[in-house]
């Protein structure tokens, strides 16, 4: 039985998505966002004991991660279990998962163990700290890779202590950066007609979108400290009083340092000698930033940044997460996206994909699935008869 996708563009791929919490179903979601026929394997609902890791299923995270997915319920722990998932990964174009290295080796539906059956297959990993090495076994948790990985140390006010980013920024980029392996890999089968093992981990991730500040180390040996709501090399960019709250100005560079003086009435700014090159503004940066406090403080934080931005100053408001959905340009670019799903939460507002594509974009089509829910249909679209089926049933397989 066919079934909607969310697009065309992946629409041929099938993927076997056996992740948890957040960095593996990330990875899913970015495919069944463009199409791909993500079946979500899970342990069957006679078998939870409970709520896991990564909330209950039917709040607003788990239902935010597992949209546009399907889903079946198997237990791997049985070895009809793993037969039946053997099956499936014949004839799938994708698997991923996100167990530590030693799981996937003891079930036996690692890389290894699976590929023989088919050679074309892209089996994705996500984990903690890398599939070797001497973190290999360690659980993975975003906060952990966060400290390990070096953002804590450069997040915050200095002198205040490490501090975590406000998102689980490891997870998400681990799950982004495993979506694109898969492309890549999926591209690259086109030539070669062969599958291959994709692999990431939250501090390979983390450690990557370190970006300039690591290269501030690497290259420069400069070890980059807290400069808390101040740009670290970029000044004056920062945030700054206005009468009524704060605003977000970014003035870096000789041209839009003068723009910036002359939009808030500040000239005398511009020829002081403290202020006079980029250099002398990073070394007085403290009282650069109380000056120009001074001459926001006569107007309120909607008045400056329409008049800055006029000015060609890069300027904005600081939002909390309720007035960001309420702005005109982000209601303008429609990123919040609807479905209905049904009696257990009604409607389904969630952040679309924030990139588009012209002749096959993303949609949001299928609610997020309940435990198991397409365990019937989608075994029988993998080649499994009804007798099948039913044996694996009563044998509490499925």
């Amino acid at each position: 039985m066919s079934h909607p996708r969310a697009s065309s563009a992946l629409s041929r791929f099938t993927v076997l998505d056996l992740t948890r919490v957040r960095a593996g179903p990330t990875a899913a979601r970015q495919l069944a966002d463009w199409g791909a026929n993500v079946i979500k394997v899970e342990l069957p609902a006679h078998l939870e004991t409970g709520e896991g890791l990564g909330g209950a299923r039917h709040g607003p995270d788990f239902q935010n991660l597992h949209r546009n997915k399907r889903a079946v319920g198997i237990n791997l722990k049985a070895p009809q279990g793993v037969e039946t998932f053997r099956r499936m990964a014949a004839k799938a174009d994708v698997v991923i998962e996100n167990y530590r290295p030693d799981v996937k080796r003891r079930l036996g539906i690692d890389y290894a163990a699976l590929s023989p059956l088919n050679p074309r297959l892209i089996y994705a990993s996500i984990s903690g700290f890398g599939q070797d090495g001497p973190y290999a076994d360690r659980p993975g948790f975003d906060q952990v890779a966060q400290g390990l990985g070096g953002l804590m140390s450069i997040t915050g006010e200095p002198g205040r202590g490490p501090m975590r980013a406000g998102i689980p920024i490891a997870d998400l980029s681990a799950g982004l950066f495993c979506a694109l392996g898969i492309l890549v890999a999926l591209l690259e089968r086109e030539q070669s007609g062969k599958g291959q093992e994709v692999a990431t981990s939250l501090l390979q991730a983390q450690i990557f979108m370190l970006d300039f500040q690591a290269s501030r180390w690497l290259n420069d040996q400069e070890v980059p400290p807290q400069a808390g709501n101040n740009h670290p090399t970029s000044i004056p960019t920062g945030v700054f009083k206005t009468r009524d709250g704060h605003i977000n100005i970014a003035a870096a560079g000789s041209a839009i340092w003068q723009r910036l003086c002359r939009a808030i009435g500040a000239e005398a700014l511009i020829d002081n000698p403290d202020y006079a090159t980029g250099t002398a503004r990073s070394r007085n940066r403290n009282a650069l930033n109380a000056a120009i406090d001074s001459y926001l403080a006569d107007r309120t934080s909607a008045e400056w940044v329409e008049r800055l931005n006029a000015a060609g100053v890069p300027c904005g408001p600081i939002y909390t997460i309720d007035k960001v959905f309420s702005d005109p340009q982000v209601e303008h670019l429609g990123l919040v996206k609807q479905i209905d799903t049904g009696d257990q939460r009604g409607t389904l507002r969630v952040v679309g994909q924030p990139v588009t594509l012209q002749r096959t974009p993303s949609a949001l089509i299928a609610a997020p699935p309940e435990c198991g829910q397409h365990t019937q249909e989608v075994l029988a679209e993998f080649g499994f008869s009804d007798t099948e089926i039913a044996a694996l049933r009563a044998a509490k397989v499925i």
